[in-house]
């Protein structure tokens, strides 16, 4: 987490960046965020925008203009954000099912102690991008993991891509993503 989004989004776009996501907490103004992320890449770059633990979803109400969400998908964080190996949060995952309630097309991403035994909850509450960390880098077999978290979402993306291809990101099959907790920006 960054607490000033907007310093960073030519740094990234200019790195070729394929994504932007920010904590709304960190703008006063969430929507400038987006527009600044839009604005500036040269090629379209999928906006997130991601809720820490206890920020309620009505953080994201600054997010729509013209009965638009301005962002491409959410990330529920399900841990407290800084550092690696912490446990998952299941009290999030009504947090999880309120956003799949409200858009039930859009990428939904989870972060924060995952691994093969909490992936099956995130999947039935709704969320299909899972932020894989500690789970991948720390196990013996880190492939197997990954086989394993892939399997406990690719039900649901392929469900999602059954009802609607109308979403504004990418409906993709196999959606694991690894996050390098110790990643420092320059």
């Amino acid at each position: 987490m960054v607490s000033d989004p907007r310093k960073w989004v030519l740094p990234m776009a200019d790195a070729g960046a394929d994504g932007f996501t920010f904590h709304a907490e960190a703008d006063a103004d969430p929507a400038a965020v987006v527009d600044a992320i839009r604005r500036a890449a040269p090629r379209k770059m999928v906006v997130g925008v991601a809720l820490k633990p206890g920020t309620p979803i009505a953080a994201l109400d600054a997010l729509w203009r013209d009965g638009e969400f301005l962002a491409d998908f959410v990330l529920v964080m399900t841990v407290e954000p800084g550092f690696g190996g912490q446990s998952f949060m299941p009290a999030m995952m009504d947090k999880v099912k309120a956003l799949r309630a409200q858009f039930p097309t859009m990428d939904i991403q989870v972060d924060g102690g995952l691994g093969p035994a909490t992936v099956e909850t995130r999947r039935a509450a709704g969320a299909n991008y899972i932020v894989a960390g500690s789970a991948v880098f720390k196990a013996r077999e880190p492939a197997a993991v990954i086989a394993q978290l892939r399997d406990g979402v690719n039900e649901f993306c392929l469900q999602k891509r059954k009802r609607t291809t109308a979403s504004r990101a990418p409906a993709r099959v196999v959606p694991v993503y690894f996050f390098f907790h110790d990643f420092k920006m320059p």
